[in-house]
């Protein structure tokens, strides 16, 4: 983080462990949906996932039939369990808890664009954030899966949709190297993370680390 938080032209927002207590919800989901496959097997999938947060979720099924299961891959399967997979998070996810915050940094903030660019699959993080009343606070739009966030990104600054200087909020290693590709700055919010080392992971890349966003409501 190079500047003060109202200096940013735009803010892009992941949504699960920045917006959302959600990443617990999705971690135990993977397991859930696989493990019909043995518990070994499930098992390994969830260690995917939590290496590769941030990740959509159609990667790493993808990743469980063709790594794991070591099939072709199986798109019956695939939707099979992307179905299974929002059946075990969506009502969840409809009443976790949700940062604080977030209209007092809208306020401190209003001369800079909000986007959300996350993992999740996009209708499905379109529909939460409406129930939750907080699509409001990204005017510059809600994207996601199938999509990655390299892809979203790109497209965006080549809009205009992104204006630089331009930060990115993150909890995840998938995040910062995102940012880093798009020559983002970048910080990475610590409270709801299932990133274990990343205290000695953000001390070795000088990453800005904060605990949540109340944080730079201070700043």
């Amino acid at each position: 983080m190079n500047k003060l938080i109202n200096e940013y032209e735009t803010i892009i927002f992941d949504c699960d462990g920045v917006i959302l207590n959600s990443n617990k919800i999705k971690t135990q989901a993977f397991y859930e949906v696989t493990k019909e496959f043995g518990h070994e097997v499930a098992q390994k999938l969830v260690d995917y996932h939590l290496i590769n947060g941030g990740m959509s979720r159609y990667m790493k099924f993808k990743y469980f039939i063709t790594s794991i299961l070591k099939k072709r891959y199986d798109k019956i399967l695939s939707e099979k369990l992307l179905i299974n997979f929002e059946k075990h998070t969506k009502k969840d996810l409809m009443t976790c808890e949700m940062t604080e915050g977030l209209e007092h940094l809208k306020a401190k903030t209003q001369a800079t664009k909000w986007l959300i660019v996350s993992g999740s699959d996009q209708a499905e993080l379109r529909e939460i954030l409406k129930f939750r009343n907080c699509n409001k606070y990204f005017e510059g739009g809600i994207f996601g899966s199938p999509e990655d966030k390299d892809t979203i990104i790109k497209r965006e600054i080549k809009s205009g949709n992104i204006k630089r200087p331009a930060l990115f909020i993150g909890d995840s290693k998938n995040d910062y190297i995102v940012a880093k590709k798009a020559k983002l700055d970048f910080i990475f919010l610590s409270k709801w993370s299932e990133v274990k080392d990343y205290k000695s992971w953000c001390n070795y890349n000088k990453i800005y680390t904060a605990e949540s966003l109340l944080d730079f409501i201070k700043i």
